[in-house]
């Protein structure tokens, strides 16, 4: 899977000389939390809630409200932006996105051909396009954990059980915990007690294993 296949197309962009106020307007209409900074096509910065946060003068200033008012509707975009941005192209895999985001401990990578921005690609765009149709978050069904699978002998043994019941393998994973073998099952059922008997017929120990929330 590719940056191009979960990251949002339609980008919404602000130019440098955009003011502070009118960038945080833009971010709470889109219930967005971040917006790349472009000036003539180009990629200049990027600007989050957080720098807003940042940039907004506290109440310990020593100005009156109408200063404070005054300072801060004439600060620009420009002026608390970060130009140091991290970024990625659409044939990046999702992998080394996210190796990238985590070694750089960023929530979001705006995604370029040379230096134009072709989409983003957020935490939430990998949870909710990734993460959550491996788990099976939201989907129909029951998951149920095999455990002390250590053989391919026994992964071949209980995949070839429930492939001939007939019941769909939505999902299929092992944890990475190689102690404890578990084998992760994502069945679309919501009947799973002779699959379970069945299975500790066979000698397995297997649980139901809850993902609702």
């Amino acid at each position: 899977m590719l940056v191009k296949d979960i990251m949002v197309h339609n980008v919404i962009t602000v130019t440098s000389d955009t003011y502070v106020l009118d960038a945080e307007r833009i971010m709470e209409f889109h219930k967005i939390g971040r917006l790349p900074v472009v000036d003539k096509g180009r990629l200049v910065g990027l600007i989050t809630k957080d720098d807003v946060l940042k940039a907004s003068p506290s109440s310990t200033t020593p100005y009156n409200q109408r200063q404070l008012f005054y300072l801060v509707s004439k600060l620009t975009v420009k002026e608390i932006m970060k130009t140091k941005v991290i970024t990625v192209t659409p044939d990046t895999t999702i992998e080394k996105a996210i190796a990238i985001a985590q070694k750089n401990r960023v929530g979001c990578l705006p995604v370029v051909e040379g230096e134009r921005v072709v989409g983003i690609l957020t935490t939430n765009d990998v949870f909710y396009k990734v993460v959550n149709p491996l788990f099976g978050i939201g989907e129909r069904g029951k998951r149920i954990t095999i455990y002390n699978v250590a053989k391919k002998e026994e992964l071949l043994e209980i995949m070839d059980y429930i492939v001939k019941t007939g019941v769909q393998i939505k999902t299929f994973w092992a944890p990475p915990y190689p102690d404890k073998n578990e084998l992760v099952l994502h069945l679309e059922t919501e009947n799973l007690d002779p699959i379970l008997s069945r299975l500790r017929e066979m000698g397995y120990d297997v649980d139901i294993r809850d993902f609702t929330a």
